[in-house]
C-alpha cells in the first residue's frame, strides 16, 4: 500500500505523516477483517469513541 501512496501523491512530507497514514490504514484493515462499517467507526473514532476488538481472557 505504501507504493500506491507514493505513486499517487509522491509520498509524505514527514516521517510523522507517514506513520499517521499507516496507523489509519491499519485501523481500517482491522475494521474490514471484523466486518465493521468503516465510515461509522471512523466517525466514532474521531469523536472519541473508537471501536476496539474484544479481548478473550482465559481463567
Amino acid at each position: 500500500m505504501i507504493k500506491a501512496q507514493l505513486k499517487i501523491s509522491g509520498g509524505w512530507r514527514t516521517r510523522h505523516g507517514a506513520h499517521t497514514w499507516l496507523r489509519i490504514r491499519a485501523y481500517i484493515s482491522t475494521l474490514r477483517k471484523n466486518n465493521i462499517h468503516i465510515l461509522t467507526e471512523l466517525r466514532n473514532a474521531i469523536t472519541g469513541n473508537p471501536w476496539l476488538p474484544t479481548v478473550l481472557t482465559t481463567t
